[in-house]
């Protein structure tokens, strides 16, 4: 009975006892691996896969990892740069000695499935990349509610350039001593405040407007 097995982007005819050369898998030497892709079992009564047989499967014995002849490549540039470039590559490859093809009962046969190596690390790579918990959200501002203090400050504020002789630059200094309305300034004393010079007029004004 022999199996046509697909893998690496290849297809294989085998059967059993056959040495196979096929793309790196990943697999060590000594290992038994199964392949689950079949195309097709012929014997006496073949079957033919849409797009695989289900249930059937080839099973092989990692002889070693060996590497393919090696490939040169050439490539040459006549014109302008005249340059030249040459490459060699020897292609990865698993060894295997097929053992058993089987027509039916390949699920329940406990053997590993032979995977590419590409396949594995991607494989490796999901199980480890479990979704991060979710951040907590995060907690409004602190400087929010001091935002909104001294907004409402503001616009509780009196509008101290309307005594005459106090100018925005005055109002600034008054502003930053604490002073931002008229029943403020009237308490001021001219003699002892400190933070900016305050006319005895600028209180006097002040008084008549809280009024």
């Amino acid at each position: 009975m022999f199996a046509v097995l697909k893998t690496g982007g290849k297809q294989y005819k085998v059967q059993a006892g056959d040495i196979l050369r096929v793309e790196l898998l990943a697999a060590e030497a000594g290992d038994k691996v199964q392949f689950n892709e079949i195309l097709m079992v012929g014997g006496d009564k073949p079957q033919l896969g849409t797009p695989f047989v289900e249930g059937a499967a080839v099973q092989a014995e990692v002889i070693d990892n060996i590497k393919a002849d090696k490939v040169i490549t050439y490539h040459k540039r006549r014109r302008k740069h005249s340059s030249q470039r040459t490459r060699g590559h020897r292609q990865q490859l698993t060894l295997l000695r097929v053992t058993d093809v089987l027509a039916s009962g390949a699920d329940k046969s406990g053997v590993k499935e032979a995977v590419g190596t590409a396949i594995a690390r991607r494989a490796a790579h999901g199980s480890k990349g479990e979704a991060a918990p979710a951040k907590p959200a995060k907690a409004a501002a602190p400087k929010a509610a001091p935002k909104a203090e001294a907004a409402a400050s503001v616009s509780e504020a009196d509008d101290l350039k309307v005594i005459n002789g106090l100018g925005p630059a005055a109002e600034k200094k008054l502003n930053e001593a604490g002073i931002t309305t008229f029943a403020q300034l009237a308490a001021v004393d001219p003699e002892t405040f400190e933070a900016t010079k305050v006319k005895p007029d600028w209180v006097e004004q002040a008084k008549e407007l809280t009024k």
